[in-house]
């Protein structure tokens, strides 16, 4: 699972916003192991059986490869049938060796165990009840969205059925809550190996979280904290919800994300939301990108975290081709917290804590230099407002304020990042603020002999330039696909609003807000099933394609979308944009890819033994097909490396949806130091569904490192924007 901050295995830390300073767990069977007599989980890779075999002989097989003595039978933990062939087992290093030898054995994969990574995000990305995408789709009615998570709390309001049709005929899932399940939520299955309960109830808070952003019906009266109030829905409020739980507060170990995606499949999921992943491995080592692959194949839409390591260069993970890949920007809602100081200068904060005004009138202002971050504070603070620096966590310095006998903290958000406000309750008066303006408050208290401020609390507030990517979110250039933009595509992920546990047993709908791309996930999740309810028939490289070209690089303003340092975002950033769901619904043109497409990548980029790997339900010799480069994938971003004064040309295939007679004329912007050539410049549709090729010769003549910029197909009606990346690195 991936939450904002560094990579971390708690979903309790992770909801208190303390991860920011955690590094990667290794727990369990993701612990390094030398002992080649001591057991731990692999994921055992098998060619797939000539003959079609059932459930219960399939289970036979996969127990030949075990060893006979010892209960060997008891070791298996999963066996894989719809995305992978093959099972997940308790075995020695030895053990491991010893099965090699066996017929039909490719691959033993060590078990991973990978991190996790509202009321208004619907009326910010333009859904509104009775109009355009929500009435065109009929909110999402018919898809069944399949959430892999830390499970699902059912008695919620969000999962509600008011309004719901039965589930589809092709539905062929279970249930394992004791309550049952209704017609939003369709299906529940515990997919944890091993664990102390087979129930699918989230224990958590970010599976509730996570499957109410996707596809949380309507539910009123939804606030957190006091903040947000109004009708609470998810992306696609009348889709199906089924539910796998991969996950615990100890991560999600690999080989029970891959059951998830396996049975997801079997039981007739139409989109898969992963909010997790772990740091970026080649496609042919990676058992969720192969798993990922066979849904795809089968016609499922995978969306998957970009991850939390942002703005670390290259930090991006689940970068397959065909998962969409997802980062997280934010929105236009602040909750406002404003500081006024007693030289009259204001400053904007924000507040989970949203109490009455301190005081009528202003109080004195407490700043030790000698201790900026709060380490010490002397008994000077009693009875003022207590400003710090980040360096410990908000909530441990909003108790060692209140123990100094201070009346309210001004908590400054480290320099990294930038202008992203990470909000989180610390039950006392607080406001965060960035560091830009936390350096103003600081030099007006230092420069001051007698400094003041007054804090009062404005709620949740419209209105801020928005989006802007998050500091956290994962970065490109992808390492395990250098030459495919990613991420793809930025949604909401920076204090999002949603369901959460009723952890006081009262029985009532709560709500949380938390922040990362585990949150941007299930909005896209949800759009691609919006998408999907309209264009049933679109394969998954259709929805992707129609998400990205159509996205937003500009603010409502005009701007460019920037990052946290307020500069423009990069599409190593941002991906090609922000979503823009009415848009993606009817793109014009979409750049579809078939399994074919990406099996001839896979043997350009691997040759047959990666092909062997990755393609499961198909006997593949890369000698017979015509390779396709990683920068010639059919792909609706284009990334070419080249050195200045060399040039290079790639093709792209584009595929009329739009009006059955539509001609697009071709526009690029790039900078002067890059050439662009499209060929031809003017594309002629006569029926739907027709496709025509076309060239893009890139030439590098300046002494750019990298460049950036966009082209565009444009008609009467549509104007279909694919981003350009030319390295010379």
């Amino acid at each position: 699972m991936e939450t904002f901050g560094a990579p971390t295995v708690s979903v309790v830390l992770l909801a208190l916003l303390s991860i920011l300073t955690n590094p990667l767990v290794a727990f369990g069977r993701q612990t390094p192991n030398h002992d080649t007599h001591q057991r731990r989980t692999y994921i055992i890779q098998l060619r797939k059986p000539a003959a079609s075999l059932d459930e219960q002989n399939l289970n036979i097989w996969y127990e030949s490869f075990l060893p006979e003595s010892d209960g060997s039978s008891m070791r298996l933990l999963h066996s894989y049938s719809e995305v992978f062939s093959g099972f997940a087992a308790e075995l020695t290093e030895e053990e491991v060796k010893n099965m090699e030898k066996k017929e039909g054995f490719l691959r033993a994969h060590p078990d991973r165990v990978v991190p996790l990574l509202t009321t208004h995000t619907p009326a910010f990305l333009g859904l509104k009840q009775n109009q355009g995408l929500w009435k065109a789709s009929n909110l999402g009615k018919g898809v069944i969205i399949g959430v892999l998570d830390t499970g699902l709390t059912p008695s919620h309001s969000s999962f509600d059925d008011e309004g719901m049709p039965p589930p589809p005929a092709k539905w062929k899932g279970s249930c394992s809550f004791e309550s049952g399940c209704n017609n939003k939520l369709i299906g529940a299955k515990d997919m944890i190996s091993g664990g102390s309960s087979s129930s699918p109830t989230d224990e958590e808070g970010h599976g509730t979280h996570t499957a109410s952003t996707a596809a949380g019906n309507f539910a009123r009266n939804a606030s957190a904290f006091g903040l947000g109030g109004g009708t609470a829905a998810g992306m696609a409020p009348h889709a199906h919800l089924a539910i796998y739980k991969v996950c615990s507060s100890q991560g999600c170990s690999l080989a029970d994300v891959l059951s998830g995606i396996d049975a997801g499949v079997k039981d007739g999921a139409d989109v898969l939301s992963l909010s997790l992943g772990g740091s970026s491995l080649s496609l042919a080592e990676d058992p969720l990108a192969i798993g990922s692959f066979g849904a795809t194949e089968k016609g499922v839409f995978v969306s998957c975290a970009g991850g939390n390591s942002g703005p670390s260069q290259s930090s991006v993970s689940n970068e397959a081709p065909w998962i969409l890949t997802v980062a997280a920007s934010t929105t236009d809602r602040s909750f406002r917290a404003s500081i006024e100081l007693g030289d009259g200068h204001s400053v904007n904060g924000e507040s989970l804590d949203q109490l009455e005004a301190l005081s009528e009138t202003s109080l004195p202002l407490y700043f030790s230099q000698d201790s900026p971050d709060c380490g010490s504070i002397s008994g000077d603070a009693s009875g003022k407002v207590v400003v710090c620096k980040a360096g410990q966590s908000p909530a441990d310095l909003a108790t060692r304020v209140k123990d100094s006998g201070g009346v309210a903290l001004i908590y400054i958000t480290d320099a990294s990042q930038g202008s992203t406000k990470l909000v989180r309750r610390v039950e006392f008066p607080a406001a965060f603020v960035s560091d830009k303006d936390g350096a103003s408050i600081i030099s007006y208290a230092t420069s001051k002999s007698n400094p003041t401020a007054s804090i009062s609390f404005g709620g949740a507030v419209l209105g801020a330039s928005a989006p802007s990517v998050a500091f956290f979110s994962s970065r490109g250039p992808s390492l395990a696909c250098p030459s495919i933009i990613k991420p793809d595509i930025s949604g909401p992920g920076v204090n999002i609003l949603a369901a959460w546990l009723d952890s006081e047993g009262t029985g009532e709908s709560n709500y949380n807000i938390i922040s990362g791309t585990s949150m941007a996930t299930p909005h896209l999740s949800g759009v691609a099933a919006l998408i999907k309810s309209v264009h049933p028939k679109w394969s998954p490289a259709a929805i992707k394609s129609a998400i990205i070209t159509t996205s937003d690089d500009k603010i409502a303003s005009g701007k460019p979308i920037r990052d946290q340092q307020e500069e423009p975002a990069s599409f190593f950033a941002m991906g090609a944009g922000h979503v823009n769901p009415s848009k993606a619904v009817d793109p014009g043109l979409i750049y579809d890819l078939n399994t074919d497409d990406y099996i001839a990548y896979i043997c350009g980029k691997f040759g047959d033994s990666g092909a062997s790997v990755i393609v499961r339900d198909r006997s593949v010799n890369c000698d017979n097909v015509k390779n396709i480069t990683e920068a010639n994938l059919n792909y609706p971003s284009i990334f070419v490396a080249l050195q200045s004064g060399s040039s290079v040309t790639v093709k792209r295939t584009v595929t009329n949806v739009g009006a059955a007679s539509s001609s697009y004329k071709v526009q690029v912007n790039v900078p002067k130091s890059v050439s662009v050539t499209v060929t031809p410049q003017t594309l002629k549709f006569s029926k739907v569904e027709e496709m025509k090729s076309f060239t893009v010769t890139v030439k590098l003549t300046g002494s750019s490192s990298s460049v950036e910029g966009n082209l565009k197909w444009i008609s009467d009606k549509h104007v279909v924007r694919s981003p350009i990346v030319v390295s010379s690195s």
